[in-house]
């Protein structure tokens, strides 16, 4: 079957052209089972970070709650005190940290954090905190900030 063309402007050649065939539509769905595995596998993945972080952001919570009550710019030597300890009682079983008073606090202390301040004059002053009004203490409060921050829980039963 052939087409006369001649004498035809390029106008009435492009009206005989027939419009081209629309393709098929592409399933969006992997055509494999290795995709499919490979889906699962990676959305498991992201829900296992996903329980791990919201874990180990309830385990800090005390650390956080901590913080923001050392943050207060007028924040008694007292205050600091009572946070270090109920800090202590949270992190290690109350059998270890509930009966410990004096140079001994002081001590524990030093040994749960990598900081041996608390065997100075600074640390002197949480012994005698709860028992006399003193006044603001910085180098204190950041003594107990840095404590909170990097002491090592107590883990096992």
């Amino acid at each position: 079957m052939s087409i006369d063309t001649t004498g035809k402007s390029l106008v009435d050649l492009l009206n005989m052209l027939e419009p081209a065939p629309e393709p098929t539509t592409i399933s969006m769905v992997p055509q494999t089972w290795g995709w499919l595995a490979l889906a699962v596998i990676l959305l498991g993945f992201v829900g296992l970070v996903c329980v791990l972080f919201v874990r180990r952001r309830r385990a800090n919570a005390y650390r956080h709650q901590a913080l923001a009550e050392l943050a207060d710019p007028d924040i008694t030597s007292a205050k600091v005190a009572e946070i270090l300890r109920r800090t202590a009682l949270v992190a290690y079983p109350r059998k270890q940290v509930a009966g410990i008073h004096g140079d001994d606090w002081l001590s524990f202390l030093s040994q749960t954090s990598d900081d041996s301040t608390f065997l100075s004059n600074i640390g002197q002053s949480l012994i005698e905190a709860p028992y006399k009004d003193l006044p603001p203490n910085r180098a204190l409060t950041q003594l107990a900030r840095h404590w909170v921050k990097s002491h090592k829980p107590h883990r096992g039963p």
